[in-house]
């Protein structure tokens, strides 16, 4: 194993041990005088990548706001929507349909990308024979998880209303396994978010056609747990436009993606409440 293969595994591992601490913080107050604050950032990415993408931009908010951030990661969507049910972020970068619909926590949105639209796409093989999302009705699907909101929750939604179609859903726990799958040929359809099939490597890329694409809606957002204190919470969100106003901000946050930070706002998301995504919740 080479230098930098091993520096990215420890990167991952130390990610991941810190999956195991959940807390009951719950919604207590944070100490005034707290310096300290626990980040969550939806597994889009295996852990090594999410590390290798996110620890960059915390420590350019460490620099900017003198706050320590530490990283906390999951193996995949479902138990990180867990430790966020149950406010172990003081922030996160969350899917919206956990501040839109099921916002167990209060969290507030602070930022998100004005830069693009989140959409879902259903992939299979570039030669599949399969020419239209209706002759996936009753065929397994491969998802990252149930309430992916993009990758699962709108491909679901949009496929029983707008075409009758009813998959069976197959999780595979990320958006990149959900591509993979496909790629590989293990199963003959799949659904994930577009920004992250924009993502995937050219060799995966180049096995897969896009079959469909869904209507597009706001993008995830950071958040901050509302024991955060008004005055914290006001700090990482300037420190965060400023990052994203910054030519080296900028370049770091394309590779989340996100091309344009500004506000966001719970409004931002009430359109999912009307698109009854619920229905297909775990």
């Amino acid at each position: 194993m080479t230098p930098r293969k091993l520096r990215s595994l420890l990167a991952a591992l130390l990610l991941l041990a810190g999956t195991s601490l959940a807390d009951e913080r719950g919604s207590q107050p944070a100490p005034a005088d707290k310096q300290e604050y626990v980040v969550g950032v939806t597994p889009q990415f295996e852990a090594g990548k999410l590390f290798r993408v996110w620890r960059p931009i915390l420590d350019a908010l460490e620099k900017e706001t003198g706050l320590k951030f530490t990283l906390r990661g999951a193996s995949a969507i479902n138990e990180f929507e867990q430790q966020y049910g149950i406010g172990m972020f003081d922030f996160a970068y969350v899917n919206p349909f956990f501040v839109g619909v099921r916002n167990y926590q209060g969290y507030l949105p602070l930022v998100r990308d004005h830069g693009a639209r989140l959409a879902g796409v259903v992939v299979v093989a570039k030669d599949s024979p399969i020419n239209s999302v209706r002759e996936l009705d009753g065929q397994t699907v491969a998802f990252p998880a149930a309430n992916a909101l993009a990758g699962a929750l709108v491909i679901r939604a949009q496929l029983e209303d707008e075409f009758g179609v009813r998959v069976v859903p197959r999780f595979v726990r990320t958006h990149d396994s959900s591509f993979l799958n496909v790629a590989v040929g293990s199963i003959v359809a799949a659904g994930g978010a577009r920004s992250v099939l924009e993502q995937q490597i050219t060799g995966i890329r180049e096995r897969l056609r896009v079959l469909y694409t869904t209507r597009e809606l706001p993008t995830l957002p950071i958040v901050a747990h509302p024991r955060v204190p008004e005055a914290v919470r006001q700090r990482v969100q300037d420190a965060l436009l400023k990052l994203g106003a910054s030519s080296e901000g900028k370049e770091l946050l394309a590779k989340v993606p996100i091309r344009q930070l500004g506000i966001a706002t719970p409004a931002d998301y009430d359109v999912l409440r009307r698109m009854r995504l619920e229905r297909y919740e775990n």
